[in-house]
């Protein structure tokens, strides 16, 4: 299982029966994802924290996309909230729209009310 971060906005405007295209597809040419909570509250934190407004986390299941994976380096490094620099793991990254039926799930990212901060993830399907 991937992961991919979106404002939830994003997300809910894309029509429904077509493949997902968040912006970073046509600004970089393939979509940011990771894998594991730890990972993506990192990422999160480190990259959004600072953006107002609810964001998701797309599940997708690796197996059913239909657009090319490929695990490659982060630029730059990504470090946990605590500052320490997280293992220099790969990132998959998705080379074409995001195919519904790889999406498996969708996460509410939830926030400290005070700082901003990515804290954890509640179900929304």
């Amino acid at each position: 299982m991937i992961l991919h971060l979106t404002p939830r906005a994003e997300w809910e405007r894309a029509p429904a029966n077509q493949p997902y295209r968040p912006a970073s597809l046509e600004q970089e040419g393939f979509v940011h994802a990771t894998c594991g909570e730890e990972l993506m509250l990192a990422v999160a934190n480190r990259f959004y924290r600072q953006q107002p407004g609810s964001f998701v986390v797309l599940e997708i299941d690796e197996t059913r996309l239909t657009s090319p994976l490929r695990w490659e380096p982060p630029a730059p490094p990504i470090s946990s909230d605590e500052g320490e620099t997280l293992p220099n793991a790969l990132f998959p990254h998705i080379y074409g729209p995001i195919n519904r039926e790889a999406i498996v799930g969708v996460q509410l990212m939830l926030r400290d009310p005070v700082d901003g901060r990515f804290i954890g993830y509640k179900r929304l399907t």
